[in-house]
This record gives C-alpha cells, sequence and structure tokens, in this order.
C-alpha cells in the first residue's frame, strides 16, 4: 500500500509498504486523515519515530473478526492509545496512561497516513450518518478539547481565559463556549479572530489581559510567551489548563504558584462519544478550519502547507 513514511526526522511517501495486519484488529481503510501538530513535532524531533505517522482519521472497516462481520464497511474513528488491560493504570480505569501501551502513529504503531491501518475494535466508533468525513476527522482533537471539561468543573459564572487559538485551540473555544461561562480567547492571527468572532467568541489582545483575574486559563499555544501570559492571568487558587507540550525546557518558577495556591491540570486526550454527539447535533463545526486538502500521493506538500505560520487544518484523502 502507499503510506508517508517518517525515519530520522525524514518524511517521504513509499508505495511498498505492506498491509497492516496486527492478530485480532480490525483493517481499516482510511478516508481522511488530518496532519496536526504533534505530527509536525515529530518531524522536528519532538518523539523518536520510525513508521507511518498520522493519529486524527476517519475510515470504514474492511476486515474484522468473523463474528462481527457487521462492522464491515462502517465508517469509523479510533482512540489512538491501544492499552494492555492488564496493568495497574488499566485496572484503575486509567488505559489512556497505560504502562503498555502503543500509540497510533506516535509511539510503536504505525498511523493514520497510509491507504489502510490497524486498531483493535474496542478502539473504535461508529460515526453517525449526519457526520461528515470533514467533520469526523476532528474527533480526536474534539474529544481532547472536551478534555477540559472532563477535568474542570467550569461554571456559567466563571471567567475564563484561553490563550491560543490555533487548530486546537479553535476547537476548545468553540467546546468551552457552550458552557456559558465568560469566555476571553488570544488569538494572534486574523483568521483565526474571524473564525472565532464569527461564532460570537469574545477576543481580548495580549495587552489587555490582566493579572489576577480568570478563574481558569487554558494554555493552548506551547510557547513560552503564551505561558508566561497564561499563568500572570490566573486568580489566586485558580486552575491553570495546560493543553500543550512544551519542546525543550520551560523555566518555571513555583514559589508563586505555592503562595497563590494555583491548581495545574496537565490534559491530553479526551472522550469520544461526546465529541461525536456534539458533532451530529452541530453543537460545534470543525469544518470550518479546513484550510486545504491533499490526496495522499501529495502527503509531503500537506506537511509543507501545515508548517506554515498560522496555518489551520490540513487533511489529506487517503482513498
Amino acid at each position: 500500500m502507499q503510506a508517508l513514511w517518517l525515519e530520522n526526522q525524514k518524511i517521504h511517501l513509499r508505495d511498498d509498504i505492506p498491509l497492516p495486519a496486527r492478530p485480532g484488529e480490525a483493517l481499516l481503510k482510511v478516508r481522511l486523515a488530518g496532519v496536526c501538530g504533534t505530527d509536525l513535532e515529530m518531524v522536528n524531533g519532538y518523539y523518536p519515530f520510525t513508521g507511518i505517522p498520522g493519529h486524527e482519521f476517519v475510515g470504514e472497516v474492511a476486515q474484522i473478526d468473523s463474528s462481527r462481520h457487521a462492522w464491515i464497511g462502517k465508517r469509523v474513528v479510533g482512540e489512538i492509545n491501544v492499552a494492555c488491560g492488564i496493568c495497574e493504570q488499566c485496572q484503575g480505569g486509567r488505559r489512556t496512561h497505560c504502562e503498555n501501551r502503543t500509540v497510533l502513529g506516535i509511539l510503536n504503531r504505525d498511523g493514520v497516513l497510509a491507504e489502510y491501518v490497524n486498531l483493535p475494535l474496542e478502539n473504535l466508533h461508529l460515526v453517525p450518518d449526519a457526520v461528515s468525513d470533514e467533520a469526523a476527522v476532528f474527533t480526536e482533537p474534539l474529544a481532547a478539547a472536551l478534555e477540559i471539561q472532563q477535568q474542570v468543573q467550569i461554571k456559567p459564572t466563571d471567567r475564563v481565559l484561553l490563550v491560543g487559538a490555533g487548530r486546537l485551540g479553535q476547537l476548545i473555544a468553540q467546546t468551552l463556549a457552550l458552557t456559558g461561562a465568560d469566555l476571553r480567547v488570544v488569538a494572534r492571527h486574523p483568521v483565526q479572530q474571524k473564525l472565532l468572532t464569527d461564532r460570537g467568541i469574545h477576543l481580548i489582545d495580549e495587552a489587555d489581559v490582566q493579572a489576577w483575574r480568570y478563574d481558569v486559563v487554558v494554555e493552548a499555544t506551547g510557547s513560552t510567551a503564551g505561558f508566561d501570559l497564561a499563568r500572570k492571568a490566573i486568580r489566586p487558587r485558580g486552575i491553570f489548563v495546560l493543553k500543550s507540550t512544551y519542546k525543550g525546557e520551560l523555566t518555571l518558577n513555583l514559589s508563586p504558584v505555592v503562595v497563590d495556591e494555583i491548581t495545574i491540570v496537565g490534559s491530553r486526550c479526551g472522550p469520544f462519544a461526546p465529541a461525536l454527539r456534539l458533532l451530529e447535533k452541530k453543537e460545534v463545526d470543525p469544518t470550518v478550519l479546513i484550510a486545504a486538502k491533499f490526496g495522499l500521493a501529495q502527503a509531503m506538500k500537506a506537511f509543507d502547507e501545515a508548517e506554515k505560520r498560522g496555518m489551520l487544518k490540513v487533511v489529506v484523502d487517503c482513498q
């Protein structure tokens, strides 16, 4: 099959990759895949990986255990962490932190920028008929956005600041807006700003962010400057949600965190079922984020496009 291949921080297109065949797992034909910030960072050496990158996708079941034949031809999305089910983290209900996990396109498991991919049936979620491929491909990052509300109770009376309005930040903004909270978003690029204001989401300039004013602050830039701005804005005993991973070392003076009694929450993967329900009800619209679409044969060009400053979502048609 044809697939994008990452090795030694270089990507190239290959057409000699064998069809994936993991025992007991479904074979999925990838319909549409997304290029995300993690994929770009892996090319830049964020995490050592050799294989097929990519973890955001919508596909259809091409082959599965004969006892589950009803799944054949069904459109699906898939959770990216494949857990062992037996380690202490799995037994404690923390499957996304499985001690033996593989992660789609990131850790010891080939990803979705290919014609086909394998995943266990328990990782799959059926896509409702009312949800287009262009919407469904956002299920994984939308679930990640919703994880914030799994971890933090956000009330309509809360003042919430989101720093960063890129690919993930836009989805976070749309989901936080549904809480009714007093939400403000720091967005640098005009296209980001327009997408937010078109949905009635309020912007705030960095210079206007006051110290000690926000109950909940979400940092989604992955930059030192964004972190510093977010930290400044939290009120004493407020909640600081980190939705980004950071390249290299981040210098942090923890004394003010202790003195102000700040709660720091790391936030990663999230729930797929609520994400699909929001898409089905059209309470969020991620499709407005699609800036470019390429065929699988042009996947390297898709990465080049996604690298451009301020670029929103680039998707790859793998059919």
